[in-house]
């Protein structure tokens, strides 16, 4: 382990990234969201919100389901495994946050 910026380097991409960070730690407060309600609460266009939750879903972190009777609706959840990466990624930020306050330059 190096120190807490060059470990910074290994996080979780297909997590942090700010728009689907912000997706997987809405749904991490629920059980399911609909497209709508996540649509509102990340402030992203329809397009851009479908091809992030496709590649959450392509990387098995989010499940979605699709329901056609009356109005179309989806509805999207993390997976188990997707609720164990989100909360361990959050827990590995906080972690790294604390090393990088903590940090001093060993050579000064």
């Amino acid at each position: 382990m190096g120190t807490p910026f060059e470990d910074m380097a290994d996080i979780d991409r297909l997590v942090h990234e700010p728009a689907r960070l912000a997706i997987t730690s809405a749904l991490l407060s629920c059980e399911s969201a609909d497209f709508l309600f996540l649509q509102r609460i990340t402030g992203l266009s329809k397009g851009n919100l479908s091809s992030h939750l496709s590649k959450l879903s392509a990387g098995g972190v989010v499940g979605i389901e699709k329901s056609t009777g009356g109005r179309p609706r989806t509805t999207v959840r993390l997976t188990p495994g997707g609720r164990a990466t989100v909360s361990a990624h959050w827990d590995r930020l906080l972690r790294l946050h604390e090393a990088a306050e903590a940090w001093t330059d060993p050579g000064a």
